[in-house]
């Protein structure tokens, strides 16, 4: 080989090397590396929007996609301080967040699916995010910076956020449709209430009080039951409290799964999207702009929307059959269907999920929104057999029963303040307030469908058996749990054993009802009449 000759090939070698790095993305650690645009979600099946949004789901995100939040609390406001931003060492905090890489970091139980539970590890710190960066350093006096909170006060670790369970969202797509169903319903008797009138709010059965107007035209809901105070707010005789029944967070805070995932994309993760923030908002200051799309929102949306629904596994042993039996009847005798109703009905097609919710807050995607005019609401049919199974499907009387076990109405279930359930923060209220110190004992109904393996237990996830979270229902469930106690071993026993049944099943199991080796099984219906609901 002449001199000289082994250089020029090394160079051609690099100059092609460098044009394939270019062209495939080498040296790339981008978790996505497309993104949709502005309307290709109606170009993808449904099976591919799923898929897409799955991928969004599970991407474990990079700084070189614009993952952490250097200059933003994971409430979307500015940091307080914004000479320590949160960059190395400072980029990831377990209590006020960034702290997780992935949606499915905390949601991936059981069997690894995403989209599901998450053990107590998983918890998330609700409330933590409105500080910096959490320290507990008692020599920085800086309210909401690392240690010292509105009120001027230290907080323990207890106190300084709420503690809560990572949920699964199992046949959340169906739960999200209850909820707007049952605003609708609300918001109708609402508005048939004259000035003097009043009117008893009940919505697919579930009773949320009376809400009375007085002769002036103005609003009084100090009898309404179940709601949450954001959605009984009112300034005026022209601007009525909103009912919007709220599905989503162990205290009913949140509307939608899209309201679910722009909190959850900037607070967990540091991925701002473009709904939320604004288009080519840097809001951060990472460098990044357009983190997440508005397809890309819907995308992962409809994946969590379109999730099975949770089943049943009964063995065949007969004594446990039999025990789950009168189980069945003795968690119908307790009361506990006072709260876990076991099913709520959709009709009128209310099962076609559509994106985006009528109901969403500002800084969502919403109907009357410039891209909903331009490229149209996206739909799809919960009940289709081409979605991950199981699935519920309507009836021949047209309605499609969701046995769900709750009611999506808020409950005190707690003995008082000093009750270890209670929550030290109030999230439906103002950061600072009163009422946000005041503590929250205030939780949606539990949806046990899917329950007995999804541990742990409880909102705050400390107990590790259903038993445990059975015996610590107070404050309005205290006459249930009487009589619970008062059925002795063997009837509670018979519960447990019941709700032993109420799974997740294994991915793409046909039945609903299986036996322990997933073939599908013969059962009873329900000793529950669910016409009325």
């Amino acid at each position: 080989m002449q001199p000289g000759r082994r250089n020029a090939g090394v160079v051609l070698a690099v100059v092609l090397l460098s044009a394939r790095a270019s062209a495939q993305g080498l040296g790339d650690e981008r978790a996505i590396r497309h993104h949709l645009v502005d309307g290709e979600e109606f170009q993808l099946t449904v099976q591919e929007l799923v898929a897409h949004g799955q991928a969004l789901f599970t991407a474990n995100w990079t700084i070189q996609e614009g993952g952490g939040r250097p200059l933003t609390k994971g409430t979307g406001n500015p940091l307080t301080d914004p000479t320590t931003p949160l960059t190395f060492p400072r980029a990831f905090n377990r209590i006020s967040a960034p702290d997780a890489n992935s949606c499915a970091g905390c949601h991936n139980a059981p069997f690894g699916i995403p989209g599901g539970g998450g053990d107590i590890v998983g918890n998330v710190f609700v409330l933590g995010q409105r500080f910096d960066f959490a320290t507990f350093d008692h020599d920085d006096p800086t309210p909401t910076r690392g240690a010292v909170d509105e009120s001027g006060r230290f907080p323990l670790l207890q106190e300084i956020a709420n503690s809560r369970a990572t949920l699964g969202m199992f046949g959340s797509g169906f739960i999200e449709m209850l909820a707007r169903q049952m605003t609708q319903q609300l918001q109708v008797i609402r508005d048939r209430i004259v000035p003097g009138g009043s009117g008893d709010l009940v919505a697919n059965g579930v009773s949320f009080g009376t809400l009375s107007r007085n002769p002036d035209g103005s609003w009084d809901t100090s009898l309404v039951t179940g709601i949450a105070p954001p959605s009984l707010t009112s300034t005026g005789p022209t601007n009525p409290p909103s009912l919007i029944v709220r599905p989503f967070h162990q205290a009913g805070n949140v509307i939608s799964l899209r309201q679910f995932t722009n909190n959850a994309m900037n607070h967990h993760h540091g991925i701002q999207t473009v709904e939320r923030f604004g288009a080519g908002v840097d809001a951060d200051q990472d460098g990044f702009v357009d983190e997440l799309s508005i397809a890309d929102t819907t995308a992962a949306s409809v994946f969590q929307a379109t999730m099975a629904v949770p089943g049943r596994v009964i063995p065949d042993d007969p004594v446990v059959e039999n025990a789950v039996q009168a189980g069945e009847d003795l968690f119908v005798a307790v009361g506990c269907p006072a709260c876990h109703v076991p099913c709520l009905n959709l009709n009128n097609q209310n099962w076609i999920f559509s994106e985006p919710n009528p109901y969403n807050p500002s800084g969502n995607l919403r109907p009357r929104d410039a891209y909903v005019q331009t490229f149209g609401t996206y739909a799809v049919d919960l009940t289709a057999d081409t979605l991950p199974q199981p699935r519920l499907k309507p009836s021949k009387t047209g309605v499609v029963q969701v046995p769900a076990f709750t009611d999506l109405k808020l409950h005190d279930i707690t003995s008082g303040p000093n009750d270890p359930n209670h929550e030290p923060l109030n999230m439906q209220f103002a950061p600072g307030s009163p009422e946000f110190f005041a503590g929250n004992s205030q939780f949606i109904t539990k949806k046990l469908w899917g329950c007995a393996n999804e541990p742990p237990f409880f909102h705050h996830g400390q107990f590790t058996t259903m038993r445990q979270a059975i015996e610590a229902h107070a404050g309005e469930a205290a006459a249930a749990r009487a009589n619970y106690l008062q059925l002795g071993a063997q009837g509670q026993n018979a519960i447990i054993e019941f709700l032993k049944t109420l799974r997740v099943l294994p991915p793409d199991t046909r039945s609903r009802v299986v036996d322990e080796n997933g073939l599908p099984k013969k059962w009873r219906d329900f000793p529950y009449d669910c016409s009325k609901n």
